[in-house]
């Protein structure tokens, strides 16, 4: 294959992160966002040592497991990619990939390893808690939109009512904001020219209390009344129950929601989810798995591998709002949870108290440096790293302690 050259070829399987592998005669290419039985066009944009690697130029034909139900926007909002998938077909693509990266490092070891398969979500739609929609236009110079960006886009913003991954309070939320807002004829921020007002919309809520909090994200370019606003969202028919509307600045270029000062407009700061009889507060800002139904069937199967030995020093790193912690609390002598940022970790002990769970431990500090200072030795380790990955140092300290379980 030559790099700029034009191919048509069938996607034989998807590898992680989302690499459609694409034959075309005896050849293969890398091409993103295929799924597998397509037939895709694309363009070559990278050929090295022999492998090639496309970008997706057109869906010539569907995948005849293409059968599940999607959302009029699907194929040009980036939001999600395996929709058109029913679900069990989604989790055969998830198991694979899963296991084809465990093959290629426990193949190599001397003691066969057993495969325990994939557990599902009890929800495969409207299943998010927590929404960050942004503010920007369809197409340059078009009237505001206010949704996800469109699928390879960097600029070009998709307004999502109707959504599939969300239930249909975030979609009147979303239309309420961006109807007012466009009525108001504020301008977005622009990411070239650092210039404009509206820059995000962040939205959750909890699935067992059905609580909702709700932030605007703006620059301070502007010094606007939210008043209107607050009264048009507290007035809105929702099926939960809207608990809080913050105001937050950010005038970092960086297309990220950063807060660098918060107000409550109305209400409270944060929301109260359930998970397996414990209670936690969620903030904005503060992480939290996004499928709360599929984190107690995540968090389950990690407490079953812990057992009930009460007798047990279990170290929670990348603990982030403690929820890992306080679910293993109970089947533990003690917790101790390192994260990093400060504002989770004060969450994380305020929900351990919240809880009655006395026996948690929380330390903000990078994991790399905390290890040094932590006196217990661990009898189990808990990791739930970021995306990136843990720092290669702090691998060899966790490697070092020797334990049996992981």
């Amino acid at each position: 294959m030559k790099k700029g050259q034009v191919y048509e070829g069938s996607v034989v399987r998807v590898d992680f992160p989302n690499k459609g592998i694409v034959c075309v005669g005896d050849e293969t290419a890398v091409v993103k966002n295929g799924l597998p039985g397509q037939k895709v066009k694309f363009s070559v944009n990278k050929v090295r040592k022999g492998k090639a690697e496309g970008r997706l130029l057109e869906v010539t034909e569907k995948s005849p497991l293409e059968t599940g139900r999607t959302c009029s926007l699907f194929g040009l909002c980036g939001g999600c990619t395996y929709l058109s998938l029913p679900y069990e077909e989604q989790l055969k693509v998830k198991e694979e990939q899963v296991k084809r990266l465990l093959d290629s490092v426990l193949n190599k070891q001397e003691e066969a390893w057993a495969f325990e398969g994939i557990k599902g979500s009890p929800k495969a739609y409207e299943y998010r808690n927590k929404m960050e929609f942004t503010f920007g236009d369809e197409v340059k110079g078009g009237e505001l939109a206010l949704g996800l960006h469109k699928r390879n886009s960097t600029y070009d913003i998709v307004t999502v009512n109707g959504c599939k991954i969300v239930d249909n309070d975030f979609s009147r939320i979303l239309d309420c904001v961006c109807s007012y807002f466009k009525e108001k004829n504020l301008p977005y921020f622009h990411k070239m020219t650092h210039e404009g007002y509206l820059r995000h919309l962040l939205v959750r809520k909890a699935v067992k209390t059905g609580q909702i909090l709700v932030d605007i994200v703006t620059t301070t370019q502007l010094n606007f009344d939210m008043s209107e606003i607050t009264e048009k969202l507290r007035n809105l028919q929702l099926d939960g129950t809207f608990v809080g509307l913050l105001h937050t600045y950010n005038d970092s270029i960086a297309d990220v929601v950063k807060n660098e000062r918060t107000e409550i407009l109305f209400g409270q700061d944060y929301i109260q989810e359930e998970l397996l009889g414990l209670t936690f507060n969620i903030s904005a800002f503060s992480f939290f798995q996004t499928n709360s139904l599929g984190a107690e069937v995540l968090y389950s199967k990690a407490r079953e591998y812990v057992g009930t030995t009460k007798d047990k020093i279990v170290f929670d790193l990348y603990s982030g709002t403690g929820t890992i912690a306080q679910i293993l609390a109970p089947v533990a002598k003690k917790v101790i949870g390192v994260e990093i940022v400060a504002e989770a970790v004060d969450a994380a002990r305020e929900n351990a108290r919240l809880n009655g769970l006395s026996n948690c431990e929380f330390i903000a500090e990078d994991v790399l440096k905390a290890l040094d200072n932590i006196n217990e030795r661990p009898d189990l380790i808990v990791l739930d790293p970021p995306r990136d990955g843990i720092h290669p140092k702090a691998l060899k300290k966790i490697i070092d302690y020797g334990v049996d379980h992981m």
